[in-house]
C-alpha cells in the first residue's frame, strides 16, 4: 500500500521571527483558524455578558437598573455579536483549520486573502462596539427594522459599517473555500468521497455568496436613507418599510443555515467515529445538505406572515418542505448510532446534545409554519425560544463538539474528560432552563424586546427560571476555560489519532507541520484512514470509480502507482493497488479482515 509523498517547503517559518510578529503576519491556515476561534470566543463571552444584563433586568417585573434606551442597545449588540462575531467567525475558524487537512491540501487556495478575511473580523467588532463612544450603540434590534433604523444616532451608522465589513469578509472566505475544495483536493478524493464537513462547507459558502450581497445592498440603501435623504424605506418619500424586511430576511433565513450547516457537518464527522460504524446514508446526507441550501432561499417571508404583504400558502408550504432534508439527517444520524459500539466521550456527548436540543428548535419552528399559530405567537417569546434553541442548542453545541473533537489535532493534547462532562451537564441543563420556559411565556402572550412586563400570573416565575438558566450557561464556560488552560500546560500526549478517526486530518501529526502532510494514504472511499488502518476497503465504503486522466471533475483520478511516493512503514512497496493486507489494526481488534469477509455471489 503506497502513499503520496509531499515535499516540505524549507524554512517557511524562520525561527528568528518574534512569536507575536509570526502570528500577526501569518498566512498559515492553521494559525488563522486558531485566531478565528480565539477571537470568536472572546466575542462570545462579551455577548454573553450583555445577555446576562438583559436576563437580570427581566428576572422580575418592573424596571430595575436598565433604562429602556440602554436595554434596546443591549439586545441589539447582543444579537449582532452572537451571530456575526461569534458563530460565523467560529465556524470559519474550524473550517479554516480542518477543511484543508480533510482534503489533503497544504493550505488554502489564497492564503493572503485568508489572512485579510480574518483581520476584518476584529475590525468589524471594533466598529460595532465603538458606538458606545459616540453617544450610544445601535438600538434598532439586530434585524434593524425600518423605519426605526432610519432614526437614531451615529451608533447605527457604525452598525451598518460593521456589518458591511463583516459581510465582505464572509464573501472572501466563501470564495476561498470553494476554490480550495474544488482545485486542491488530494488525488483520488472525488466529490462523493469528501467528508461531510467539507460538503457542508461548500453549501455554506454558496449560501454566503448569494445571501450576503443582498444584505450589503440593503445596508447601503439604509445608510443612504439615513444620511443622504434617500427614500428606499421612508413612506413619506415614496419608500416602503416592508422592502427592508424582504431584503433582510432574504439574507436572514439562509443565514440560519449558514450558522447551522457547519454544525451538521461536525456532528456527521463525530457520530461515525464514536459509534464505530460508517455514516448511514452518505449520499443521502450530501443530497439533503444541497437541498437545504437550495430551499433556504424560498422561505424568507415566513417571518413576515403578519405583514399582509406575502402569499401565505407558498411560504407556509416551503417552510414545511425544508424540514424534510433536515429530517433525513436526523434519521440517518440515529441509524448511524443504531447497534454501534458507542463511546460517550465529550465530543459525542455534545453531538448528542445537539441532536436532542436542535430537534426541539426544529419542531417549534415547524409550528411557526402554521399560519394561524404564527399569527398568535408573532413577536412573542415563543420566537425568542425558537431562535435560541436553534442557535444555542444547535450552533453552540456543535461548536463545542468540534472543539473537543479537534482540540487534540490542533494542540497535540486531549482535554480532560471529567471537566468536559461537567461543562456538558451545566450547558445542557442551563440551555433548557433558560429557553424552554420562554415557550410558555410566548404562548401566554409575553412580547419580546421589552424592558418590562406585566405581573401576570406565572410570568415572574418563568422569567426567573429563564434568568437562572442564563447564568448556568455563563458558569458552564468556566470548566471549559479551565480545562483548556490546564491542558495547554501539559506535554503533548494525545498522539496523531486519539479517536481512531476516519478522515485525512488524522493521517498527519498533532499539531500538523506547516506543510500539513509528509505523505498521503491512497484514497478509495470516504474513510481513507479507516481503510489504511484496518486493511480493507469495506463494501459499504466503495466510492465511484475514478477514470485515469481525469483531474478536477466530478471524479478525480486515483494516482498511478508509479507517481506515488514512499510507502508507509509496515507496507510493502510492491503491493498491488486495491489489494489489502489481512492484518487488523490494534485500535479495532474486532474488525473483519479482507480474507475473513464472505465471498460475494456473482451472476453468470
Amino acid at each position: 500500500m503506497a502513499t503520496t509523498s509531499l515535499a516540505p517547503r524549507a524554512a517557511t517559518y524562520p525561527g528568528r521571527r518574534a512569536w507575536l510578529y509570526e502570528w500577526l503576519t501569518t498566512t498559515d491556515h492553521k494559525k488563522i483558524g486558531v485566531m478565528y476561534v480565539t477571537t470568536a470566543f472572546l466575542f462570545f463571552m462579551l455577548g454573553g455578558v450583555f445577555a446576562l444584563f438583559i436576563r437580570t433586568e427581566l428576572a422580575v417585573p418592573g424596571v430595575q437598573f436598565i433604562d429602556p434606551e440602554t436595554y434596546n442597545q443591549l439586545f441589539t449588540i447582543h444579537g449582532t455579536t452572537m451571530i456575526f462575531l461569534f458563530v460565523m467567525p467560529m465556524m470559519s475558524g474550524l473550517q479554516n483549520y480542518i477543511v484543508p487537512l480533510q482534503i489533503g491540501a497544504a493550505d488554502m487556495a489564497f492564503p493572503r486573502i485568508n489572512a485579510l478575511s480574518f483581520w476584518m473580523v476584529p475590525l468589524g467588532g471594533i466598529l460595532l462596539f465603538s458606538g458606545y463612544l459616540v453617544g450610544g450603540a445601535a438600538n434598532a434590534g439586530w434585524t434593524g427594522y425600518a423605519p426605526l433604523s432610519t432614526q437614531g444616532g451615529s451608533g447605527l451608522d457604525l452598525w451598518i459599517a460593521s456589518l458591511v465589513l463583516l459581510g465582505f469578509s464572509s464573501v472572501l472566505t466563501a470564495i476561498n473555500f470553494l476554490a480550495t475544495i474544488f482545485k486542491m483536493r488530494a488525488p483520488g478524493l472525488t466529490l462523493l468521497r469528501m467528508p461531510l464537513f467539507v460538503w457542508n462547507t461548500i453549501v455554506t459558502a454558496v449560501l454566503l455568496l448569494f445571501a450576503v450581497p443582498v444584505l450589503s445592498a440593503g445596508l447601503m440603501m439604509l445608510f443612504i436613507d439615513r444620511n443622504y435623504g434617500g427614500g428606499f424605506f421612508d413612506p413619506a418619500l415614496g419608500g416602503n418599510p416592508i422592502l427592508w424586511q424582504h431584503v433582510f430576511w432574504f439574507f436572514g433565513h439562509p443565514e440560519v443555515y449558514i450558522l447551522i450547516l457547519p454544525a451538521f457537518g461536525i456532528v456527521s464527522e463525530i457520530l461515525p467515529v464514536f459509534s464505530r460504524k460508517p455514516l448511514f446514508g452518505y449520499k443521502a446526507f450530501v443530497l439533503a445538505t444541497a437541498s437545504i441550501g437550495a430551499l433556504g432561499f424560498s422561505v424568507w417571508a415566513h417571518h413576515m406572515f403578519t405583514t399582509g404583504a406575502v402569499f401565505l400558502p407558498f411560504f407556509s408550504f416551503f417552510t414545511f418542505l425544508i424540514a424534510v432534508p433536515t429530517g433525513i439527517k436526523f434519521f440517518n444520524w440515529l441509524a448511524t448510532m443504531w447497534r454501534g459500539k458507542l463511546r460517550f466521550s465529550t465530543p459525542m456527548l455534545f453531538a448528542l446534545g445537539f441532536i436532542s436540543l436542535f430537534l426541539i428548535g426544529g419542531l417549534d419552528g415547524a409550528f411557526l409554519a402554521v399560519v394561524p399559530f404564527d399569527f398568535h405567537v408573532q413577536d412573542t417569546y415563543w420566537v425568542v425560544s425558537h431562535l435560541h434553541y436553534v442557535l444555542v442548542a444547535g450552533s453552540v453545541f456543535g461548536i463545542f463538539a468540534g472543539l473537543y473533537y479537534w482540540f487534540p489535532k490542533m494542540s497535540g493534547r486531549l482535554l480532560d474528560e471529567r471537566w468536559g462532562k461537567i461543562h456538558w451537564v451545566l450547558l445542557f441543563v442551563g440551555t433548557n432552563l433558560a429557553f424552554f420556559p420562554q415557550h410558555l411565556l410566548g404562548l401566554d402572550g409575553m412580547i419580546r424586546r421589552i424592558v418590562d412586563y406585566a405581573p401576570n400570573p406565572g410570568w415572574a416565575e418563568l422569567n426567573f427560571l429563564s434568568t437562572i438558566g442564563a447564568f448556568m450557561i455563563a458558569v458552564s464556560t468556566l470548566p471549559f476555560l479551565w480545562n483548556v488552560f490546564v491542558t495547554l500546560r501539559k506535554p503533548q500526549d494525545a498522539g496523531d489519532d486519539p479517536w481512531d478517526g476516519n478522515t485525512l486530518e488524522w493521517a498527519t501529526t498533532s499539531p500538523p507541520p506547516p506543510y500539513n502532510f509528509e505523505s498521503l494514504p491512497p484514497i478509495r472511499s470516504e474513510r481513507p484512514l479507516f481503510d489504511l488502518k484496518h486493511g480493507a476497503v469495506m463494501d459499504h465504503a466503495a466510492a465511484l470509480p475514478a477514470g485515469a486522466g481525469e483531474t478536477h471533475d466530478e471524479t478525480r483520478a486515483d494516482p498511478p502507482e508509479e507517481s506515488l511516493g514512499e510507502p508507509l512503514e509496515g507496507h510493502d512497496a510492491g503491493e498491488a493497488r486495491g489489494e489489502a493486507t489481512p492484518e487488523v489494526s490494534e485500535a479495532a481488534p474486532d474488525a473483519v479482515t479482507h480474507d475473513e469477509r464472505p465471498a460475494k455471489e456473482t451472476k453468470e
